[in-house]
């Protein structure tokens, strides 16, 4: 078994935003990165197809790890099952239930610890972040904390659970991105896998404010709105 090392991270790698922002913020620090993506039979690969694009442009090494077995153990959520409608509008408490995958923070992380112990990586770090508090119970503190608590003790290695934005807002996360100077034309966030973004869905509409609040202009591709103006989103 390697050595644990404290300069090595496995990173979980959807090839959103949030994550995206923790990868570069783990490669600022200095630390050997290793990016892990998961297909668990997700609705599209638009989000994989740009986390390996982005790794192969920065050397990361990086693996997609194909789960899709388990896909009839977590396909009561739209964004598993082909057949509910993927829900629209701002963030609420029924349109985010609609988006739950079942145990997914707790099964990509168990794998994740893995792979760290494996490669000797003392750290995994993943994009819970403040504004997913409301509803994912496997994004808030609680989870957080317990899950590192159990990966502390699991193996004869111990691993940390690191969740640098855990408290922050997507907008932070943005402005911390911004500030490092990251190209956000280069992650993918709509729920649906159509050549541009819908800008309808509730994650392009969080994507959306988070740019509006940072007073920057969203590089990514949006499909033209019929409800609004020409030249508007």
């Amino acid at each position: 078994m390697p050595n644990i090392s404290a300069n090595a991270t496995v990173v979980i790698y959807s090839g959103g935003m949030d994550s995206f922002t923790v990868l570069h913020r783990a490669l600022r620090e200095g630390l050997d990165v290793s990016a892990l993506s998961f297909d668990y039979g997700q609705r599209h690969a638009c989000e994989l197809e740009v986390a390996a694009r982005v790794c192969r442009q920065l050397g990361v090494a990086h693996q997609v790890v194909d789960i899709r077995a388990i896909h009839g153990l977590i396909d009561a959520s739209a964004l598993t099952d082909a057949n509910q409608a993927l829900p629209e509008g701002d963030y609420g408490e029924e349109n985010l239930a609609a988006t739950v995958v079942p145990n997914r923070n707790m099964v990509l992380l168990s794998l994740a610890i893995a792979k760290a112990v494996n490669i000797g990586a003392g750290r995994v770090d993943y994009g819970a972040h403040g504004g997913d508090h409301v509803l994912y119970p496997d994004c808030r503190p609680e989870f957080v904390e317990r899950m590192n608590a159990v990966a502390g003790i699991a193996n004869f290695s111990p691993v940390e659970i690191h969740a640098p934005f855990l408290h922050a807002s997507k907008a932070d996360i943005l402005a911390a991105g911004l500030a490092m100077g990251l190209d956000y034309a280069d992650t993918w966030t709509c729920y649906r896998g159509e050549h541009l973004a819908c800008g309808r869905c509730g994650s392009c509409l969080e994507r959306l404010a988070a740019f509006a609040a940072n007073g920057a202009t969203d590089p990514l591709g949006y499909a033209p709105r019929h409800d609004t103006p020409a030249g508007e989103r």
